[in-house]
């Protein structure tokens, strides 16, 4: 029996458990009903299990009979602060919140490759740690998990290589494994600006220091800035999505204020980009008599596929499923993952898969984080059978 039969002799359970995390959606790094669902799917197998200290973690390792290196597995958690509108069955029950971006696919998908390894035991030559995480979505859970010990779980050997997997609603074929090596998604930081002038009679301008004019000529300047400092083959992708300044028409405001979300590709293109945006600010800022504060706040990294272990994940996709289910990813994508925490210590591979649903046309299907978005069940079997097969073929490498 292969692993893919085995998976799809568990897809009925793997369904459900999906449908469960789904009902009960949780934000942030405290998802005490997910991770207890989680620990019950695991009950039984022969797994060593701790959770978090300070989020609702989960870190399962399996050791296998024969010695070898050690993988991760990762499967995040949390879902977003979105009031859903799909009508599933399955649908949210909790107000303000969906799993809008497929996390709970991804939760039941490492539990069943958890499943399958476990009754493969006496043939992994290596240990696998599971890793079930929180606080993706902006809460930097990856981060709080490798500090707490992540890559010490299987023991003091750094491990070899780490694979996680994510569902694409839209975008990408029903089905399609897609992989590039090298940078696969961005770098995401915030650039926080206040312009602080002198407020007044918005009929006597002369008698103020208006801070509106000067903000709205710091977005055009870093647009511009962006276009000409900046080589277009290691993009920068800078928007404005904030900007607060104002109570009413006629009373020139004491500061203006907006945030920016800011992608790069590179180390080098983000250091620059830190410096130069507020560079720009505060000298338009001088320019204008005013003066600004701009704070620079880091974000993810960029998330980056070791070229070998690409390689490898995009072998095992054909191999098992059929070449044409392995897609190469021209460009990167410009959103941005704490996978890449992991990357940055563990040479490895972040790929998504198509679960778009069936008959559903994929170039116009509502995308991960929209109200309306749905991922379909059928890809839960496949997604367990690729974890469980990346860490078998590559702790026998």
């Amino acid at each position: 029996m292969t692993v893919r039969d085995e998976a799809n002799a568990i897809a009925g359970d793997i369904t459900q458990l999906r449908h469960a995390i789904h009902r009960e959606p949780e934000i942030g790094l405290d998802l005490p009903k997910t991770q207890a669902k989680v620990l019950d799917a695991l009950g039984g197998l022969p797994l060593r299990v701790t959770t978090g200290q300070q989020l609702t973690s989960v870190t399962a390792v399996l050791r296998g009979d024969k010695p070898g290196p050690t993988v991760i597995l990762r499967g995040d958690m949390d879902a977003l602060p979105v009031n859903e509108e799909t009508g599933v069955e399955y649908a949210s029950a909790i107000d303000g919140a969906m799993h809008a971006c497929g996390h709970d696919l991804h939760t039941a998908m490492l539990a069943g490759a958890a499943r399958i390894l476990s009754a493969r035991k006496a043939e992994l030559a290596g240990n696998v740690i599971f890793m079930f995480q929180p606080g993706e979505e902006g809460c930097h859970g990856a981060r709080y998990m490798l500090g707490e010990g992540l890559l010490d779980a299987a023991g003091p050997d750094r491990p070899a290589a780490a694979y996680a997997l994510h569902v694409i609603s839209g975008a990408m074929p029903h089905g399609a494994f897609v992989m590039r090596p090298g940078a696969m998604l961005a770098a995401a930081d915030t650039l926080h600006v206040t312009v602080m002038g002198r407020g007044g009679h918005g009929s006597t301008p002369h008698r103020s220091a208006d801070p509106i004019p000067a903000a709205c000529a710091m977005v055009t300047a870093l647009q511009t800035m962006v276009t000409r400092r900046f080589d277009v083959f290691d993009p920068v992708v800078l928007t404005v999505g904030s900007f607060h300044a104002g109570t009413t028409d006629n009373v020139i405001p004491d500061d203006a204020r907006f945030d920016a979300t800011v992608r790069t590709f590179s180390t080098e293109a983000r250091e620059r980009i830190r410096k130069e945006s507020q560079r720009v600010v505060r000298d338009i800022a001088s320019a204008h008599g005013l003066r600004a504060e701009a704070e620079y706040t880091l974000g993810y990294p960029v998330t980056r596929n070791d070229e070998a272990e690409a390689a490898f994940a995009a072998a095992t996709v054909g191999d098992v499923f059929g070449n044409e289910r392995s897609v190469r990813q021209p460009n990167p994508v410009t959103g941005a993952e704490d996978f890449s925490y992991v990357l940055e210590q563990v040479p490895g591979a972040f790929i998504f898969l198509g679960a778009t649903p069936a008959g559903t046309d994929w170039q116009t299907a509502p995308s991960n984080h929209s109200n309306i978005a749905v991922f379909d069940d059928d890809v839960l079997a496949d997604g367990a059978a690729l974890y469980a097969e990346l860490a078998m073929r590559r702790l026998s490498r």
